[in-house]
């Protein structure tokens, strides 16, 4: 089981994981969306496309766009849409 934690809370947590450029993608329906925020923030990747994010709120704290995910990834990447992956300080083990 992966987990990925942040601020001593896991936001999300599966056995079904895909790897890509060294980040866990979790499905869609393995995070706790009660922590997570919609972000305005985009960027764009040459061969997966454009990047949508999301901030983590736990606690009362606030990790701006610290999670993201390819709505609509380009065809080399097809394998992680439906998927978000992390990073700023989220632990994955």
């Amino acid at each position: 089981m992966v987990k990925a934690i942040w601020n001593g809370a896991v936001v999300a947590e599966s056995d079904d994981t895909v790897i890509v450029e060294g980040n866990h993608y979790f499905p869609a329906d393995a995070i706790r969306p009660e922590l997570f925020r919609p972000s305005a923030a985009t960027s764009i990747c040459p061969w997966k496309g454009t990047a949508n994010y999301h901030s983590l709120i736990v606690d009362g704290k606030e990790n701006a766009d610290s999670a993201w995910y390819y709505a609509d990834p380009k065809q080399a990447a097809a394998n992680i849409k439906g998927r978000i992956a992390f990073w700023k300080g989220v632990t994955i083990s």
